[in-house]
Order: C-alpha cells, then structure tokens, then sequence
C-alpha cells in the first residue's frame, strides 16, 4: 500500500505558533484533526508524525483504503526543513511524487491556493532546502497566500509575525478549505483540485 507524505512546513516552538511562515503547520494539524490521529515523535527524529489510511471519501478510518497518508510537522527550523523531508522520505519509503508541501506564500494575496506540481522554490527558504535534500523539486505544492509586506517592511520579518486582526477573522475559515484542498489532491488529483481550489 502506497503512502503519501503530506508536510506541513513552519517553525517549532510556541513562539512561532501564530506566525504566518507556519501556515503549514495548521493546514496538518487541521488534516490530523479531522482524521483523529495525534502527531507522535520518534526520540531524536526531526520531524513528528501522524499516519492515517485514505480512501474515495478523503483521510479518517476506513476499511476501504487504498493508500496511507504520514503528516508530517518538521522539527528542524523552516531553512533546514529537507533534513526532516529527507528522513520522513526514507522512514516512510516515499518517492518525490507522492509529497505534498505546504507553505506560505508571498505572491499570492491572503488565504488565495494555487497547487501545483513541481517548479522553483520562489525564494521560500523551506522549499529550497527540501529541493536541496531530494535533489528534485518534483512534488506537489499547496501554496498558501500571505500576501506582500506592507510599505518598506522586509519579507524575512513579515512572515515572522502574527496574521493581522482582519485575517485572523477568517483564518480557521481558510486553514479548513486548505485542507479540504489536500484531501482533494489525494482523492481526486491535481487537475480537479486546481480546479476546485485554485485562485
């Protein structure tokens, strides 16, 4: 039976919780939520995990599955985020193609996706160091929007702060349609979620 890695990318720790670089982080907290699974972690792993069978209707128990899904929240910093893919790839025995990243991302306005399969890594620190490690960027992106920094303010201390109040109002909103994003990528592919969820 096929397993998907589904990797959401942040920073650990309590004080990057709210941060919008650890969008990622939500989204498979939200997908472990729904699936009722809880993130456990190996002594000395970079990286926790929650595992999970899929099936037609999505991820959650089922005696229909036909592949497993490992969620997986790196442990390292977002720049070294390919040390824990790398090990994730090798514990679960995943090829590039069935990994599925999600990021923030600076050039799409707030709480826009776009999924996509393959490409650069745009200046994300994350991406490219996951590139780095699996020396491909064949795998699919689920690309979260954060919008540009306002004024004169750096992109590297934008992502490090808190979604603003207006968004905040429709965050748990926009985390649950990212999931459901993912679910539809591994039920029903790339090119019906695009469709569905690209904006």
């Amino acid at each position: 039976m096929k397993t998907w890695l589904v990797v959401g990318l942040g920073n650990p720790g309590s004080k990057y919780a709210q941060h919008r670089h650890n969008i990622g982080f939500a989204v498979v907290e939200e997908l472990a939520k729904r699936a009722k699974v809880a993130f456990n972690r190996k002594r000395l792993s970079p990286f926790d995990a929650a595992q999970t069978p899929l099936d037609e209707a999505g991820i959650g128990a089922s005696s229909n599955a036909f592949e497993k899904v490992a969620l997986i929240r790196p442990h390292t910093y977002m720049n070294e985020s390919g040390r824990a893919v790398a090990k994730a790839v090798k514990q679960f025995g995943v090829k590039p193609e069935m990994i599925v990243i999600i990021h923030d991302e600076l050039d799409i306005d707030f709480a826009k996706l776009r999924l996509k399969f393959g490409g650069g890594d745009n200046g994300h620190n994350g991406l490219k160091s996951i590139r780095a490690s699996l020396g491909t960027g064949d795998f699919y992106r689920v690309r979260f929007g954060i919008g540009r920094p306002p004024g004169r303010q750096e992109p590297q201390q934008f992502v490090l702060r808190p979604f603003s109040a207006l968004e905040r109002k429709s965050l748990d909103v926009e985390v649950i349609r990212a999931a459901d994003a993912v679910e539809a990528l591994l039920t029903q592919g790339l090119e019906r979620a695009q469709n569905l969820f690209n904006s």
